[in-house]
């Protein structure tokens, strides 16, 4: 009963992603250049459309909390080809770039002092090219508001339903690029030799995106509900629990991960384990001392809302002791 029930959901959701899609002409490519930083940020172009969300019941490393599965809709958005690098979140961290007059597209007037600072890494990496990890949610929520703030252009973390859609780019399968190899795709547990690698080495989705599957778990802007599935959500909006800072959600598995963990359905997401080691009191509102496993791509969309929303997508501190 299950499977033919899957499989028939699984023809109704591509029919209808094609007539989605068709709606919705493609938007352009576009590079996002730092100013003052000599460094750019590609922006892929992701169409709007609908996906059926989840997996089924019988797909190979299926968890609870994949299901059940929904058609979602997803508005049209713009995703960084790759993780964020440490070299491109440096700018933010040093604030050296801050110097130079700012690009304004016209998108948001807000200004770089409005943006917090953030504190120095327990331990600095320093790998141009590497994604940078150990960075708390509010840690990449901040850099996509200090961001917004050079380019004047409207950046934040995708959403849990955004992300999944761009992942599968136009997917039904477990991963977007199907039956082939997944050592072509992706950093896991059995190729990474136990850590992250320089972002763009393997070949992207269909969509032009880079290490969706592994390399670094990368956070979105939702709270973790393992039954939030269960109100069948149709539009590709953030799911927030009021007040919360754990779990928040973490999507497309890691170097350190099995495969199943690199699925384009799964889910999995935060934990206070994660600063487990961490020396300050408070305990830091930047960095994961336990999670050099996650990290962050950025969206932007043509949608902007007013000040006091784009704060809610941005984030809040939360103090934790």
């Amino acid at each position: 009963m299950y499977p033919a029930f899957n499989l028939l959901l699984v023809v109704l959701a591509i029919f209808f992603m094609k007539e989605e899609v068709s709606k919705h002409p493609q938007a352009e490519d576009y590079t996002e250049l730092i100013p003052g930083a000599n460094l750019a940020l590609k922006m892929v172009a992701i169409p709007g459309g609908s996906y059926l969300a989840g997996s089924p019941v019988g797909e190979a490393g299926h968890e609870v909390d994949e299901g059940p599965m929904h058609q979602v809709n997803v508005d049209a958005f713009w995703m960084s080809s790759i993780e964020i690098s440490w070299d491109i979140y440096e700018q933010f961290l040093y604030r050296t770039a801050d110097q130079v007059k700012s690009t304004n597209y016209g998108q948001l007037s807000l200004g770089l002092d409005a943006v917090s600072g953030a504190t120095m890494p327990y331990v600095n990496f320093n790998k141009p090219g590497y994604p940078v990890i150990d960075i708390t949610q509010y840690a990449a929520s901040t850099f996509c508001k200090w961001l917004s703030a050079k380019t004047g252009r409207f950046y934040r973390l995708p959403t849990e339903a955004e992300w999944e859609y761009a992942c599968r780019a136009g997917s039904t399968e477990a991963y977007s690029f199907g039956e082939q190899v997944i050592d072509d795709y992706a950093w896991y547990d059995q190729n990474s030799g136990g850590t992250a690698h320089k972002s763009g080495l393997k070949k992207p989705n269909p969509y032009g995106l880079y290490d969706m599957h592994g390399n670094v778990a990368e956070w979105v802007l939702d709270s973790y509900d393992a039954h939030y599935y269960d109100l069948k959500p149709t539009m590709g909006e953030q799911f927030l629990s009021s007040g919360t800072l754990y779990p928040r959600v973490v999507r497309g598995g890691a170097f350190n991960q099995p495969k199943e963990s690199l699925r384009s359905a799964a889910r999995d997401f935060s934990s206070p384990k994660w600063k487990k080691r961490d020396p300050q009191f408070p305990k830091s509102l930047w960095w994961l001392t336990d999670a050099s496993h996650v990290g962050f791509r950025v969206v932007s969309s043509k949608k902007i809302p007013n000040l006091e929303v784009l704060e809610n997508y941005w984030g809040v501190p939360i103090e934790e002791y």
